[in-house]
């Protein structure tokens, strides 16, 4: 299979897969409490992939272990259990335009990770409308719903929490391969979850015959389509594709997010969150393309800084 094929599948997947995944938390939601659906997601698809893993989890080391255990902490506990949480108030869009706000964290994080990882100028210029436009969201969920914006900060407590998770398993990259890396944070993710919801009280309230068929169907495609495909899609990208390059499905998600909970659930969709959502769009296209610019200039200079060093032929 071409490396090429496999770069297209894995973006399709981020893209398509996860944009339908804040429509299917809602529906899971309908029937089964917020921290308990996003563990059984984690935990059966970590377990899935640890199966298909085989050897590979014998050779991991126990630090690999243990920074596979904090991104597990960072991408699902910190984000999608805040997010599941936050889903119980908030439309399936709101959040996902929330949620696109992960480029910019990014972005602020970067410079904290090894490296030489400063930020563009233009970049940070663009952070400005897409944190506008997010308040945008937040002011017009806030007027037409009447809730309060606290949801809203927990959404972007979420983003900067999977962010902060994906810097670091992106220098993972050299220590195991995308299936059993994923495997290790969704299963530890999930464990973790299982905990929150038996001290929140959910797993004793909770009884498996009330659950209706839509909500377990949206569980089956959160484990398949949202844990094992997309987030070994995920990781896999990280260690093959920039990371600017990788992070453009967030400004894809929310529109697969806001047309599915707009058409399929009904919720409500105004003039202002659609200039709220072009906003954040702009801006991630803006730092995508500011880092992809600067990623070239870095590469065209390394080339002409190699070409002066090699000796000429006579």
């Amino acid at each position: 299979m071409s490396r090429r094929f496999l770069v297209i599948g894995a973006f399709a997947a981020i893209y398509l897969l996860w944009g339908s995944t804040y429509f299917a938390i809602t529906l899971g939601l309908k029937s089964i409490p917020p921290f308990l659906l996003m563990a059984l997601r984690s935990f059966c698809g970590g377990i899935v992939l640890l199966a298909m893993s085989g050897r590979q989890i014998a050779n991991v080391s126990l630090q690999t272990w243990a920074t596979a255990c904090l991104c597990g902490l960072l991408f699902f506990v910190g984000c999608h259990g805040v997010l599941a949480f936050a889903q119980q108030s908030v439309p399936s869009g709101v959040a996902a335009i929330v949620l696109a706000t992960i480029p910019f964290w990014i972005l602020l994080i970067d410079p904290l990770s090894p490296g030489d990882q400063r930020a563009k100028p233009a970049a940070l210029l663009a952070l400005v409308p897409g944190f506008f436009g997010v308040g945008l969201v937040a002011w017009q969920n806030v007027e037409q719903a009447g809730i309060s914006i606290l949801p809203i900060v927990w959404l972007l407590a979420a983003a900067l929490s999977w962010s902060a998770g994906t810097v670091l398993s992106r220098n993972m990259a050299s220590e195991t391969s995308a299936i059993p890396l994923s495997g290790m944070q969704l299963s530890i993710g999930g464990i973790v979850l299982f905990a929150i919801s038996w001290l929140a009280g959910e797993i004793e309230t909770f009884s498996p015959g009330d659950v209706s068929p839509t909500s377990l169907a949206a569980v089956l495609w959160l484990i398949v389509s949202g844990s094992v495909i997309g987030f070994v899609a995920y990781n896999w990208l990280l260690e093959n594709v920039s990371t600017s390059l990788v992070s453009t499905y967030t400004f894809v998600n929310p529109v697969i997010a806001v047309l599915l909970g707009t058409v399929v659930l009904g919720e409500p969709f105004s003039r202002m969150m659609m200039l709220g959502t072009s906003l954040v769009i702009v801006s991630v296209i803006v730092i995508w393309w500011a880092e992809r610019s600067g990623s070239r200039q870095t590469k065209d200079s390394a080339d002409t800084s190699m070409a002066r060093l090699s000796p000429r032929k006579i």
